[in-house]
This record gives C-alpha cells, structure tokens and sequence, in this order.
C-alpha cells in the first residue's frame, strides 16, 4: 500500500513595493474621486471613488515580509496554493491565508517537556511557549539493564506542505518521535561489551549514526531532516550502578592483573635463557622452580619485596 503526500510548490509572488505604490495611487484617487463627484453632484462619480477605498483597504492585507530561513505557505479558503521561500517585501492575494513556517536549523534534547503557548480572552499572550530542560529516558539495554539515555536532535523543515498538513503538530511529531527511536536503539544494544561488538558505551560513532537513520526514517512523512545526532547522557540507572562500578572496577582488576603476569612470564623467560646462555650459572631443575617462583612473586606482588640477605653460618 502506498502513500500519497504533499509536494511543495515555490510561488513567486508579487514584488511588494511596486503594489505598495499602486496602493499609494488608490489612497489618492479615493478621496478626490468623491470630492469631484459631491462638486458635480453627479452619484456616478461616487462609485469609482467608493471602489479605489475598497480596493486600497483590501489590497493592504496583500502585503508580506518574509525574513531570511523563513517560510510563508499559501492556502486559499483550504487549498494549497504554495510556499514563499525567497526572502523580501512581497505582494499576494489578499485572500490568502499565510502560514509562518521557520526553515532554521533547530536542537532539543529528548525528555524535555514542551510548554504551549498560553492567551488570555483578549488574544495577548499570557505566557510563551518554551521548553524545560531534558531529562534522562529510563529503558532496559539489550541485556535488560537499566539505564538512562539522552541524545540532542539537530533538524530543520526542508517541505513546508508535508509539515504543516501530514502531521497535526511537527515540532511536537519531532520529539516524540525522536523519543521513541532512541527508546528502540538503546533496547538493541548493550550499554557495554567485551567481545568488541557495537555497544553504547563503546560504540559511540556508530550508534549516533545508527540513530540519526532510525530518526530520519520515521521524520520522513513529516518534511523534517535530521542532521545530526547525538548521545548527550549515558549511564547506569541509580538502583544498579553501584552493582555496576564494582563489577568495571573487578574487571579492570582483572585485566591489569592478566597483563602484569603476562610481562612477569615474560621477563622470567629472558632472565632464564640470559643465565644459561651465559654461563653465569648452573641449575638443577629444583633450583630453576624455586628461581621462577620467587621471581614471579617478586614481579607480580602489589607491594615491594623486601630481600633477606644469606650472611652465612658463623
């Protein structure tokens, strides 16, 4: 089954300045129109007066300042007309209805909480739309963990027609669903992996890439592009991350450990072959194990040796 979406259309209106000096004629034939016809008191020459003042009201609701990345989408009594993109002082159809789209680049953090725009009776607005800080979303990891997550979204509307009619609120569309894809990434990972597999921790490039394409994908029908995304928080949730500190701290333990006694292998077996290749001295197989052994405590002993020194019998 497919679907069928708004295609935008680029309208290029009327310069403004030019049916602003139009307007400036009618703003003075209209009074002197009548002034002659109450001289001739002739009522015909009453009408074309009547017009011009009728015709120089109407035409002001014509006029349009568009800024520099904004958006001006056209509909006449429901029906799409087009977008002004270009910016400047235009003209349209006073019937037109003009819809303010901005075309800047946008970011938000996911978990922030939108605050919508708040009017008294008398059309002034009481409070403005803002948006509170984001707060880290809770979700199990690939392993069932629980931890929390937040990315910063960078878009921006490049369709103005799919924006504003194949979602009721874009920007709202935008959060939420950008919400809902850093949900399903962080369910597909693990917040950390050894075997050197993508994982949230470690894997940081390739999982803002991968959420950039879960986000753009479900933005599409929307005319939104993300450009950029990004893992802004990433941890363990309060109830496990003190379980969770000591298992990275054991397991950094671990590998230090597996490392010293790697190199502590090693400089036996150099010490060893330096003495039989040297003549230095000769030793039995038991001298040799007791040798290795004291050795290995020495090199992997986390506090310093401390020799005792064979003075002999007296």
């Amino acid at each position: 089954m497919t679907t069928t979406t708004m295609q935008e259309r680029a309208v290029r209106p009327a310069p403004g300045w030019l049916m602003l000096f139009a307007c400036l004629v009618l703003l003075v034939l209209t009074p002197s129109l009548i002034v002659v016809g109450a001289a001739a008191d002739s009522p015909i020459l009453f009408i074309p007066g009547i017009l011009c003042g009728v015709g120089f009201l109407v035409s002001l609701f014509g006029f349009q300042a568009v800024q520099p990345n904004d958006a001006r989408v056209l509909l006449l009594f429901g029906d799409y007309v087009g977008t002004i993109r270009e910016s400047g002082f235009f003209w349209v159809n006073p019937f037109y209805t003009k819809k303010r789209i901005s075309l800047r680049v946008r970011n938000f953090e996911t978990g922030s909480v939108t605050t919508p725009e708040v009017k008294g009776a008398d059309g002034k607005v009481l409070s403005h739309k803002s948006r509170s800080a984001g707060r880290p979303s809770k979700v199990n990891d690939r392993d069932g963990n629980p931890i929390e997550i937040s990315a910063v979204i960078v878009w921006k509307v490049v369709n103005t027609a799919e924006a504003l009619f194949e979602v009721d609120d874009y920007e709202d569309f935008v959060a939420v669903q950008s919400e809902a894809a850093l949900r399903s990434l962080a369910s597909r990972h693990p917040y950390d992996s050894e075997d050197h597999e993508t994982s949230l921790r470690g894997s940081t490039t390739e999982v803002s890439e991968q959420l950039q394409e879960d986000v753009q994908e479900r933005l599409d029908t929307a005319g939104v592009e993300v450009i950029e995304t990004r893992i802004s928080h990433l941890a363990y949730a309060s109830e496990i991350a003190a379980a969770m500190l000591q298992r990275q701290q054991a397991q950094a333990v671990v590998a230090a450990r597996m490392k010293i006694v790697e190199g502590a292998v090693g400089m036996v077996q150099m010490a060893l072959e330096h003495l039989s290749r040297d003549n230095v001295v000769q030793l039995d197989d038991d001298k040799r194990a007791s040798m290795v052994a004291n050795l290995l405590v020495v090199l992997c002993s986390d506090r310093h040796a401390q020799p005792v020194v064979n003075a002999g019998h007296s």
